[in-house]
């Protein structure tokens, strides 16, 4: 049967792009739903309603695969599809199956495929996942009397290593500027990848400029459109997570890298398929790049700057990584570089605050208790 092309008839501000990306999300979620427990029907619509969108979908992932184990792997339910599960059978579930299910079972478990057996593992981060999204969901069951007891108490503790700012990767500023000279120069790179680094050299140096200026997220940088940069008033609009719509002020050096791809190396819109057209960033294919060919764009060049493999070579995640810790070192405040990267919690920024190179060197320096060394003291 012939796949149906679907419309979305859009009449919010949000451009069209970041609308149907949306709708094909909720097309995954709705499928899940559809194979789910109807008596979760109340659940559905208060996860469609609280959470983010990518939240949404990725509680009904984690649940639809505890209810596959459900029938599966234990006795607690006779269904054999995970729609039919009862919720007679649900109140039968205790504290103690769901620890088994994620202490045990989710570690580490095999899927049979035709020609071979695949081995997954998930590791405390995985598992913390799973956990929240079946408390939440078992909450909201006893919060609306569908089951008679709150299990949730009885979870076993899902321990998370504390991140650590010596953990933190990121591109130092010598090796940002390296990364964006081999942008620009094409040094370093095989004769296969100079071919087609002369017709998009303009667009990567544009991408990794706005990456380690702004540390915007890789969708963010994805869904940009050439309607998104307003340059008569010097600034873009992007949509951040849970919808949020911002406007970006431009600087000199963006705003040059911006304007130069497109007055000299984008192909004009006549070229273009009629989806594609407001499309920022284009392949050589003239459709709106992927967020995988956007992050293999990343990992080529600054594994270059780094002098390691193309596998070793940083995500964009790392060069928002590097635009944070940058930005402090250069001594804006925890809490303007906070903002500028959308973190929810000051924590997080902390984090690359404590990156700082030589920081306790510099405190130690600065602070001298002999008048001899207190450069405060000196005369002038």
């Amino acid at each position: 049967m012939e796949k149906r092309i679907i419309k979305v008839h859009n009449k919010s501000d949000k451009p069209d792009n970041i609308v149907q990306k949306e709708n094909e999300i909720i097309e995954k979620c709705i499928t899940i739903e559809n194979n789910l427990p109807t008596f979760m029907k109340d659940f559905f619509i208060y996860l469609r309603n609280g959470v983010a969108l990518s939240t949404r979908f990725a509680y009904l992932q984690d649940i639809f695969f505890f209810c596959k184990y459900l029938i599966s792997q234990t006795n607690i339910s006779k269904a054999v599809n995970t729609k039919d599960i009862s919720l007679e059978e649900f109140n039968c579930i205790k504290a103690k199956d769901i620890n088994r299910f994620l202490g045990d079972y989710c570690t580490r478990y095999t899927i049979n495929e035709k020609n071979s057996i695949i081995i997954m593992e998930n590791h405390n981060r995985s598992l913390a996942r799973k956990k929240s999204s079946l408390t939440v969901l078992f909450k909201f069951l006893f919060r609306d009397e569908l089951i008679s007891e709150n299990i949730t108490d009885g979870l076993n503790p899902i321990r998370l290593p504390k991140p650590q700012p010596d953990a933190i990767k990121k591109l130092e500023i010598d090796e940002v500027a390296k990364m964006l000279d081999i942008v620009e120069t094409g040094n370093g790179l095989t004769k296969k990848e100079l071919v087609y680094w002369e017709k998009t050299k303009l667009r990567d140096k544009a991408i990794l400029v706005l990456f380690v200026t702004y540390g915007l997220r890789l969708k963010e940088l994805q869904q940009l459109n050439v309607s998104s940069f307003n340059f008569g008033r010097g600034d873009f609009k992007i949509y951040r997570k849970r919808g949020k719509e911002v406007n970006m002020p431009l600087n000199k050096s963006v705003e040059k890298v911006i304007l130069d791809y497109i007055q000299l190396e984008r192909v004009s819109d006549e070229q273009v398929p009629e989806k594609h057209k407001d499309a920022l960033f284009l392949s050589l294919q003239k459709t709106r790049m992927t967020e995988k060919s956007i992050r293999q764009l990343v990992k080529k060049y600054s594994s270059l700057a780094l002098g390691t493999t193309k596998e070793n070579g940083y995500s964009p995640h790392k060069l928002r990584a590097t635009a944070a810790t940058s930005l402090i070192q250069n001594g804006f405040s925890i809490y303007d570089v906070q903002n500028l990267l959308d973190h929810d919690n000051v924590t997080t920024t902390q984090l690359y605050a404590a990156h700082k190179k030589n920081v306790k060197r510099e405190i130690v320096n600065k602070f001298e208790w002999l008048e001899e060394y207190d450069k405060k003291n000196s005369p002038i």
